[in-house]
């Protein structure tokens, strides 16, 4: 699986000019799931994001989690993330994994973080979405479980 984390004041998604989710202060969480991916993956990325020590303390260094600032998290899936470009000039999405299992794991990722108490909103799998992000910071990380194998 591949994240995109960007710290946020706030940010929404919006299909056809109706917001369907938003959040105030917390991370947007593009969240991209690969052909080879597991429920282990879920886990450790569903850790991983609520403890990251990515905002700021009373003193401005990023010391404090997601958990610590009560901060929320807006979920978007971004099959994109899987994107491979070294050929040609169309980026292939031969790594992605199928809808049916990316939808499967796009859910059961957001009941994890909704089981850890954070409040969760997201978009709409599969929808043309508009989302507007607040990024703050900037701060933005990616993280791919590829890396933790």
């Amino acid at each position: 699986m591949k994240v995109v984390l960007q710290r946020s004041k706030n940010s929404s998604v919006s299909i056809n000019n109706k917001v369907v989710g938003s959040i105030n202060m917390g991370l947007v969480v593009l969240l991209g799931v690969g052909k080879n991916d597991t429920i282990e993956d879920i886990d450790y990325l569903v850790n991983k994001i609520i403890n990251l020590r990515i905002f700021e303390d009373d003193e401005g260094k990023m010391n404090k989690s997601l958990i610590d600032v009560d901060g929320e998290i807006l979920l978007v899936s971004q099959f994109t993330l899987y994107a491979e470009t070294r050929k040609g000039r169309r980026p292939s999405f031969i790594s992605a994994g199928s809808p049916e299992k990316a939808i499967e794991y796009y859910e059961i990722f957001k009941d994890k973080l909704i089981q850890n108490g954070i409040i969760t909103q997201s978009g709409i799998f599969q929808a043309e979405m508009e989302v507007n992000i607040v990024n703050d910071g900037p701060v933005t990380i990616i993280i791919d479980t590829e890396d933790n194998k």
